[in-house]
């Protein structure tokens, strides 16, 4: 940290917006939309729309060198387009995020990973909403059969982590979370750094 900057809990130099409640607008067991009354640190005070979701998801980045990256290429109806990802899903109710990862991966590929190993959390859209990711890392797995959720998945490939660049610069890998995974394996990841 360089001298001088806010540490992880300090204020910047901004200050802090003030929440004074949030009237809900919407509320169903997947998304909320709330209208917060908030202070900035101006004193001004607005009505900010919130996008409320009630549980976490995770993703999974499996990589073996000799293989690639485990992707599903996969049409998304918001968007209309097909896009390649890593395996994702929700995390549900008293599972814990290592238990939905290796789920999500066998179901939507058929392959059942070996042990898997946390990277970080984030907010993908922080300024509107608190849906938080999970991201894994997974460097083994086994094929245990077809993807028994046909309706999460169109194709499973190993993809060359060489072609991952491409995709990502052809528009070809489009989410969030499937973006931070494999940007992170490109540039972070420990057996892609020298040494």
């Amino acid at each position: 940290m360089a001298p001088g900057s806010p540490g992880p809990t300090e204020p910047g130099p901004g200050g802090r917006w003030v929440v004074h409640g949030e009237r809900a607008l919407y509320r169903s067991e997947w998304v909320g939309v709330g209208l917060a009354d908030v202070e900035l640190p101006s004193g001004r005070r607005i009505a900010h729309h919130v996008v409320r979701v009630p549980r976490p998801a995770v993703g999974v980045v499996v990589h073996q060198p000799a293989r690639g990256v485990l992707m599903l290429r996969r049409h998304r109806f918001i968007p209309d387009r097909w896009v390649w990802e890593i395996p994702a899903g929700r995390v549900e109710a008293g599972e814990s995020v290592a238990a939905a990862g290796a789920r999500e991966v066998l179901e939507e590929t058929g392959w059942r990973v070996g042990p898997l190993a946390p990277v970080f959390e984030f907010w993908p859209s922080i300024g509107l909403s608190d849906q938080r990711f999970h991201l894994l890392h997974a460097r083994e797995a086994t094929l245990a059969g077809p993807p028994s959720d046909l309706d999460e998945t169109g194709e499973v490939a190993w993809i060359p982590a060489a072609r991952v660049p491409a995709l990502i610069q052809s528009g070809q890998v489009a989410g969030a979370l499937a973006l931070t995974g494999l940007l992170w394996l490109l540039t972070l990841a420990p057996e892609a750094l020298p040494g």
